[in-house]
């Protein structure tokens, strides 16, 4: 909303210096700080607050050490990462800007999901929560609606290299820059990473149909929405379990897509590192890093001994918002590096339920390949403390976000 003010300032006032809401890397700016300062501030005001209501974890008895400590810690502590986020995108972000719009209809229509889970949990005492089958379908109606807008929509569009010779001037504070006029269209294109000829449309997979098989491409698009976002979300729900590890884990992730976002949505950048233009993507910049000011003032009280946990109205918002973005900026094939951890947590549990199923019906008795699932219990049950835990799978969350960063250039 400021924007809009002070671009009425800016352009019909004149006033000197209202100009500078123009630049996206000042609102992001902004955003960034008043997120972080709304989730450290504020948040103790949300603890509190969920203390009195009773808001309390019920821990299971695991075996894990340090467990039964956790007994009553505040839960739904996704709220704060909801409303640190929210607050600074209407206030600095273009909202009429239809990726901005989806990332919004993103962080509330899964913060709802994770918190009708929480409430039920909580408040009508069932520790299964919303039942699996529907939260599925919030996921996949959630996919629906992202893939169809993002198929659908006539401002989503992407530069496509034609061939043409046409030259346009872009000029810079220092110099007049000449640039490939840039065509764009609506497209499935995506991004493989590590390729040189790096762009793959997803239509290509109905060329066997026949001419005329690009009118399809819905068809794929749209399942593919559906899967990664249902994948990622579980993801993230998943690795939260231990203090800070949902939290951390994500913001490297977020901090690393933000720089894709950015150079995508900057017709120089993207040009420079011959990667896809996006337009009107750069954008999106603005929403996250106040997501990843949210996230970290988050972290200031779930940081071992957690104060608070995120509970799934966080997790489940998380994922979501990580997969929409990653999808949007057309780098949704490098999601298992850039989110590597979400990805061996869902396969630790995926490989321990399928070999147990699978022993016991062949010997009559259930084995597992890990102590316990998702991977970080596993390491928690041969004796390692959570901080360590969570602080080496950071480690290795850095260096997946830059070898993902990497791919820019490497290829």
């Amino acid at each position: 909303m400021l924007y809009y003010l002070f671009d009425y300032f800016n352009k019909v006032l004149n006033l000197s210096g209202t100009g500078v809401f123009q630049y996206i890397t000042f609102r992001s700016a902004l955003a960034f700080i008043l997120s972080l300062l709304l989730s450290t501030i504020y948040g103790k005001r949300v603890i509190s607050f969920l203390q009195r209501q009773q808001v309390g974890e019920t821990v299971r008895e695991l075996g894990l050490a340090g467990q039964n400590e956790k007994a009553g810690t505040p839960t739904m502590g996704g709220l704060i990462i909801i409303f640190a986020t929210l607050i600074p995108v209407f206030l600095f972000a273009k909202l009429h800007n239809i990726y901005v719009v989806l990332l919004i209809v993103t962080t509330l229509w899964m913060g709802t999901i994770g918190f009708v889970d929480d409430y039920i949990k909580i408040f009508k005492k069932d520790k299964q929560g919303l039942k699996g089958i529907f939260k599925v379908f919030g996921q996949v109606g959630l996919g629906l609606i992202v893939g169809s807008v993002l198929y659908f929509n006539p401002q989503v569009t992407v530069r496509t290299d034609t061939g043409k010779t046409d030259v346009f001037k872009v000029v810079t504070t220092t110099e007049a820059v000449i640039m490939p006029a840039p065509v764009e269209e609506k497209s499935t294109a995506t991004t493989i990473p590590f390729f040189k000829n790096n762009e793959f449309d997803y239509a290509e997979l109905l060329a066997w149909t026949g001419e005329g098989y690009e009118k399809w491409a819905w068809l794929i698009f749209i399942p593919v929405v559906i899967f990664i976002i249902t994948a990622v979300s579980n993801g993230a729900n998943l690795t939260d379990g231990i203090d800070g590890l949902a939290a951390g884990t994500s913001a490297i992730s977020v901090l690393a897509l933000a720089i894709f976002t950015f150079v995508s949505g900057n017709i120089i950048f993207s040009n420079y590192l011959n990667i896809m233009y996006i337009p009107n993507s750069g954008e999106m910049t603005v929403f996250i890093a106040a997501f990843v000011g949210s996230l970290i003032g988050f972290l200031w009280y779930n940081s071992y001994p957690a104060s608070v946990f995120m509970g799934d109205t966080g997790s489940l918002t998380i994922g979501g918002i990580i997969a929409v973005l990653a999808i949007a900026v057309r780098k949704e094939l490098l999601i298992p590096l850039l989110c590597g951890i979400f990805l061996v947590e869902n396969l630790s549990v995926v490989l321990q339920v399928s070999y147990f199923k699978y022993t016991k019906k062949r010997f009559g008795e259930g084995r597992r390949i890990f102590l316990m699932s998702p991977l970080h219990h596993h390491y928690q049950k041969k004796g390692y403390h959570e901080s360590k835990i969570v602080t080496r799978f950071w480690i290795v969350a850095i260096m997946l976000a830059i070898l993902s960063i990497v791919t820019l250039k490497l290829r």
